[in-house]
């Protein structure tokens, strides 16, 4: 399949999963995360000059929310659904290697999951707020 057809289906089903789970904020950053670090990864061993957009984050359009309110993070990723952790997993997987995506297509899908992800964590001021549902913009 096309590349481009590729990130659309990754992208599609992302999106309907995630929205079909409630997944909350903090569970889809974690996936997100690791298979953000895991497609550099493995990236950087077949190549040493990345464009910017891949080899880091993309910076943020909104101001962090300064709070002064602290929580135990240990505790809140304790409450971490790992089934549903497992399955966002397992669905990202399934999809790169059946759609056989090139390695910096799956990741420029994953940097834009990314910063949406980053975006609603910078605005939470509590834990309860790590729980709320992934918020995915019509447009995405």
């Amino acid at each position: 399949m096309a590349g481009s057809e590729s990130m659309v289906t990754l992208q599609e089903r992302l999106v309907n999963l995630i929205n079909q789970l409630s997944m909350p904020v903090l569970e889809t950053s974690l996936v997100i995360s690791r298979w953000t670090n895991r497609l550099l990864q493995q990236l950087q061993q077949h190549t040493t000059e990345l464009p910017e957009n891949l080899a880091k984050p993309w910076p943020l359009s909104v101001e962090p929310v300064v709070s002064d309110k602290t929580f135990d993070l240990d505790k809140a990723l304790s409450l971490v659904d790992r089934d549903r952790v497992d399955i966002l997993d397992t669905l990202i997987r399934v999809t790169l290697e059946e759609e056989e995506m090139i390695l910096s297509d799956a990741l420029g899908v994953m940097r834009s999951w990314e910063h949406l992800i980053r975006g609603q964590l910078s605005q939470a001021s509590g834990p309860g707020q790590l729980f709320s549902p992934t918020e995915i913009p019509d447009d995405f």
